[in-house]
């Protein structure tokens, strides 16, 4: 595998991970939810800890799609740059 198509895989890699961390996170408080629409906590400390970390958790998620769009876009730029180079032919001197 060269250096473009390892780009590539680098850049789809933590978009995936970043949108299935939101799913699961978000998903996690809807089904938290009771038939009135709170959510529902063993304690006070749960509810704070739980929280903290799912926030934490969507902050990491939203760094790693911003990893992974920033290196799909370096892809494209190395492809580009990579067809660019096989087209021009130097001038041949005789």
């Amino acid at each position: 595998m060269d250096a473009v198509t390892s780009q590539l895989v680098i850049g789809i890699i933590p978009t995936v991970v970043g949108i299935g961390l939101i799913y699961w996170i978000n998903r996690r408080k809807f089904y938290r939810r009771n038939g009135m629409g709170a959510e529902g906590f063993s304690s006070f400390e749960a509810s704070v800890f739980v929280r903290f970390i799912e926030r934490i958790g969507k902050w990491i998620a939203y760094i790693l799609i911003i990893l992974g769009v920033v290196t799909i876009w370096s892809y494209t730029q190395m492809k580009k740059d990579k067809q660019g180079v096989k087209m021009e032919y130097p001038a041949q001197v005789k």
